[in-house]
């Protein structure tokens, strides 16, 4: 769940990767350890255990790699939560589905995400957040694009 890449949207909206040294851009490391997730996202524990989960499913696809292994071991370090979550042994794709966020400028959005495998690489994904059309949450990702 290295960041690799993102656009201005996704700084806007998420937090600034690139103020972040690149061993850093980790949305694991995001969703558990950034003190600002649990007010961004709305439903924080839900976000989290299934991030969690997801990361589990990496570690079962990877089981020898070493940065994962120490991904695991750092949050297990940092994070009494992500200790017990981790033991809970939960596994779950996180191909689509709903987030709520508590955006610091615009307030209250409702995004859907679709995940993307890219190429032949199962393990490269583009993650895209849309708003319904029209909706309370399209007009605020406008003026957060304007701001």
């Amino acid at each position: 769940m290295d960041v690799l890449a993102w656009n201005a949207m996704a700084a806007k909206l998420i937090g600034d990767f690139a103020a972040m040294p690149p061993e850093a851009r980790n949305m694991v490391r995001h969703v558990v350890l950034d003190p600002a997730a649990p007010a961004l996202y709305v439903e924080w524990e839900r976000v989290a255990q299934e991030t969690v989960a997801y990361l589990r499913l990496a570690a079962a696809h990877h089981p020898d790699d070493q940065a994962l292994a120490a991904l695991v071991g750092e949050l297990s370090v940092r994070s009494e939560r992500f200790r017990r979550w981790w033991a809970d042994h939960r596994v779950r794709e996180k191909g689509h589905g709903t987030k709520l966020l508590a955006h610091p400028i615009v307030g209250r959005l409702e995004l859907t995400y679709e995940t993307f495998v890219l190429g032949d690489d199962p393990d490269l994904r583009l993650v895209v957040y849309t708003a319904a059309p029209g909706s309370p949450s399209d007009t605020a990702l406008e003026v957060l694009a304007h701001a």
